[in-house]
C-alpha cells in the first residue's frame, strides 16, 4: 500500500511561482511512476506531469509545458512539481499520484487528497 501526502498549495497572483511536493508512504516498488494531476471547479480532472522510477523521462500537459517543472527524489520517496508563470487557469485542486506501472497516462493506483492553488489576477 502507498499513502501519498500534497502540501505546497496556497494563493498566488498571476506570474507567481509554487513549489508543490508529495510524500509518499508505503511500496517503493508501487510507485515507479508518479504524476500530477489537477481538478478546477465545475471541469474534469486533467493529467499535469508525470516522472519515470528513475527520473530520466518526463511527460507534461501542452498547457503547463515550459511552465512547470516535474522531479522526485527515491531516497525519500517524494516527488515535486515545480510551477513557474501561475496563470489563473492554473487554479485547481492539485493531486499527487503513483502507479506501479511504467506508463505515464495508464491507471494510477494511489492517489492524495489534494492540496488547492488559487491564482488571482
Amino acid at each position: 500500500q502507498v499513502q501519498l501526502v500534497e502540501s505546497g498549495g496556497g494563493l498566488v497572483q498571476v506570474g507567481d511561482s509554487l513549489r508543490l511536493s508529495c510524500a509518499a508512504s508505503g511500496r517503493t516498488d508501487s510507485t515507479r511512476t508518479m504524476g500530477w494531476f489537477r481538478q478546477a471547479p465545475g471541469k474534469e480532472r486533467e493529467f499535469v506531469a508525470a516522472i519515470s522510477w528513475s527520473g530520466g523521462s518526463t511527460n507534461y500537459a501542452g498547457s503547463v509545458k515550459g511552465r512547470f517543472t516535474i522531479s522526485r527524489d527515491n531516497t525519500k520517496i517524494t516527488v515535486f512539481l515545480q510551477m513557474n508563470s501561475l496563470k489563473p487557469d492554473d487554479t485547481a485542486v492539485y493531486y499527487c499520484a503513483a502507479s506501479r506501472t511504467d506508463l505515464f497516462r495508464g491507471s494510477y493506483d494511489y492517489w492524495g487528497q489534494g492540496t488547492q492553488v488559487t491564482v488571482s489576477s
